[in-house]
């Protein structure tokens, strides 16, 4: 029987290099997780991830070049890496933008270093982890927010599928090789989509998904 432990291959990317170097320090003096690349900006992170395929990224929400949100966008149809981000000043609407992106978690960096290895750890395991003052935001912004109440009734399962996809920006073609379908296929459910909900793009419908906690909570089922 082989009882070695899974060790968990981590890149980290932050624009602060003391902020970097703390992180790279602490996280990689677990017996659990290696650092294989650490990297000052989105679009080093980026192009990193995508050359590496790290297991775990651990990157700040708010990088010159290229942000974190828009790193896990670009890379996630090409990696399996799950994002772990951090975060001093996000609005509740860039965290629930990360989340609907499919980030494994959100954390401020005021929270302790044993706070981010737990998200690492959860995050690797396939569950989602949100430090308290970012449950709080998510909350207070599913309060505010635009709701699709009632909406599930209206739309197919199939219809409910594309719709989440839609909101983590995948293009009509990446959806159609996520669900085994034709891009005619998808245009045609997103047309009966938009005729449903009464709106007339892509954006308003990304709109409406990630200000309803329901479907980003079930997301990352779809994406599984």
């Amino acid at each position: 029987m082989n009882n070695q432990k899974h060790v968990l291959k981590v890149l980290i990317a932050d624009d602060h290099s003391l902020v970097l170097r703390g992180l790279v320090d602490v996280l990689g003096s677990y017996s659990d997780i290696r650092i294989v690349a650490e990297c000052s900006n989105g679009e080093a992170a980026a192009k990193t991830i995508k050359a590496l395929d790290p297991d775990i990224a651990v990157m700040d929400m708010a990088m010159p070049g290229l942000t974190g949100l828009e790193v896990i966008t670009s890379v996630s149809p090409f990696v399996r890496t799950r994002f772990v981000f951090l975060t001093a000043s996000a609005t509740d609407r860039q965290i629930f933008l990360a989340l609907a992106q499919g980030a494994s978690g959100v954390l401020h960096k005021d929270g302790a270093f044993e706070e981010i290895v737990h998200c690492i750890r959860e995050a690797a395991a396939g569950r989602q982890f949100l430090s308290p003052t970012v449950a709080e935001a998510l909350a207070r912004y599913s309060r505010t927010g635009a709701s699709l109440k009632n909406s599930e009734e209206r739309l197919t399962t199939r219809e409910q599928e594309i719709t989440l996809l839609v909101a983590k920006s995948l293009s009509n073609k990446q959806i159609a090789r996520e669900l085994n379908l034709s891009e005619g296929t998808v245009k045609l459910h997103l047309h009966k989509i938009f005729h449903k909900l009464q709106i007339s793009n892509r954006t308003a419908l990304a709109a409406l998904v990630i200000n309803h906690v329901g479907p980003l909570q079930r997301q990352n089922s779809v994406r599984s």
